[in-house]
């Protein structure tokens, strides 16, 4: 099960990066910055919603339990992603990362991580039983 939630993941993580393009190529330019990143996190928190929602019978949890697990397990990795990845592949600091997760500041990607932690749990109470 674990191996199809990583599967996932990386699918989730590509169009992330999608989402990442799109906002700087089309959304910024037409909205300014922080209506687009707000756009962009919106965006993003859907379609991971309605990929777990497709994913959810592959992956195939056998209880809400697992189903949390898969959630949480995707958190770790977006985390993971985040703040390693952009410290030590691309060079950001940990406060020019930390930004993000301001909410004070109308951040509001924190959004995606409840949404990304959420949507299998929902997704598997709910009964999503689309067969892939």
């Amino acid at each position: 099960m674990m191996t199809r939630a990583i599967l996932i993941w990386l699918a989730l993580l590509a169009v992330a990066i999608v989402n990442g393009g799109l906002r700087e190529s089309v959304l910024v330019p037409w909205l300014g910055r922080g209506l687009a990143q707000a756009a962009s996190t919106v965006l993003l928190s859907g379609f991971i919603a309605v990929i777990a929602w497709f994913a959810m019978p592959w992956i195939a949890p056998r209880s809400a339990e697992e189903a949390w697990a898969v959630g949480f397990g995707w958190v770790t990795l977006t985390l993971a992603f985040e703040f390693l990845g952009g410290h030590f592949l691309f060079g950001k600091s940990w406060t020019e990362l930390a930004v993000d997760y301001n909410v004070l500041a109308g951040r509001i990607w924190v959004l995606v991580l409840v949404v990304t932690l959420l949507a299998p749990v929902i997704a598997f109470t709910k009964g999503s039983r689309v067969n892939l």
